[in-house]
């Protein structure tokens, strides 16, 4: 799949930009599955300022994808139309600040932030440690783990709209529900601040430990996954009710439900984003039909199918 070449176009309307445009960029090999097409157009801008020179600029007609570490997301394997935006070095910075608070740019990895909160012996942000992903994926998904949400933490969430304009966003206009919020998804989230409380270096350091081991005896973490597939519905575990549907172990083409852990599916070889899509949905059929529950996608999809 190969998509029309836009960049000269806008290099020709955005002579001030600083940031990278790479046409046709294959997506793979930023996605935890390693599957996926080509995005049409990769921009990585250089810090925020220059994101939003180009989203100021961007013709309004061209529709704009954002992808962080893509531990939670499916590529299509026709690739995506128009312009993905992947942040990069100019939105790497977390610092400790007074107050037990922390500021940290949107493509900063959950697990770098919570050792920074700890060594800076501030406690509440060690759950981000069992979250995969950047802390962009954090606000836009409200990450949780072992107990705790990015909600719980959060004071204010920068970004730029797709009109360009940087705004700032409190917790409450955040919108966050259970793996949501409301901020529109073209808005692109470039630094968290974050509420934390004084605490002790070594107890926290010690949680992050207990937070490891138990991802790693728990989850298929060194397998070429997206993370959690679907959301836990009311009342319920999602692996339970794919556990007792009969889907642990399930095969579709190169793609399997984990048997470690039957709420991740994992690419075991050759997989394609289609086989791992339709996978998730035979794992939907079959819950539905045999607990009566329609479980909601967690993993975010994007992009086009491949068309013979």
């Amino acid at each position: 799949m190969t998509f029309l070449d836009i960049s000269p176009a806008l290099k020709a309307q955005m002579s001030q930009l600083r940031g990278r445009l790479v046409p046709n960029q294959p997506l793979a090999e930023f996605i935890w599955f390693r599957v996926g097409g080509p995005a049409q157009l990769l921009f990585m801008p250089e810090d925020e300022q220059d994101l939003s020179y180009f989203l100021t600029h961007l013709p309004a007609e061209i529709p704009v994808t954002v992808i962080g570490l893509g531990s939670n997301l499916i590529v299509r394997d026709g690739g995506v139309p128009g312009v993905v935006i992947r942040l990069g070095r100019g939105f790497s910075n977390v610092t400790a600040e007074p107050g037990a608070r922390v500021r940290a740019g949107a493509a900063v990895p959950d697990v770098k932030v919570a050792r920074a909160a700890q060594d800076a012996a501030i406690a509440g942000l060690a759950f981000l440690r069992g979250i995969p992903g950047a802390i962009g994926g954090a606000l836009r998904m409200n990450g949780g783990a072992y107990g705790r949400e990015t909600n719980d933490i959060l004071i204010e969430a920068r970004g730029v709209d797709r009109a360009g304009n940087v705004r700032v966003y409190t917790n409450a206009a955040m919108g966050f529900t259970y793996r949501h919020c409301d901020v529109p998804d073209d808005v692109v989230f470039t630094e968290a601040l974050l509420q934390g409380e004084p605490g002790d270096a070594a107890l926290i350091a010690a949680e992050m430990d207990k937070i490891t081991q138990a991802r790693e005896t728990t989850q298929p973490v060194k397998s070429r996954t997206g993370g959690s597939t679907f959301k836990n519905p009311d009342g319920h575990k999602a692996w339970q009710l794919i556990d007792v549907a009969g889907c642990r172990g399930l095969i579709v083409g190169g793609a399997q439900v984990a048997h470690l852990h039957c709420n991740f599916l994992i690419n075991i070889g050759d997989a394609t984003a289609a086989d791992i899509e339709a996978l998730g949905e035979e794992v939907r059929r079959r819950v539905k039909d045999h607990s009566g529950v329609t479980l909601e996608w967690e993993i975010k999809r994007v992009g086009v199918p491949h068309v013979a």
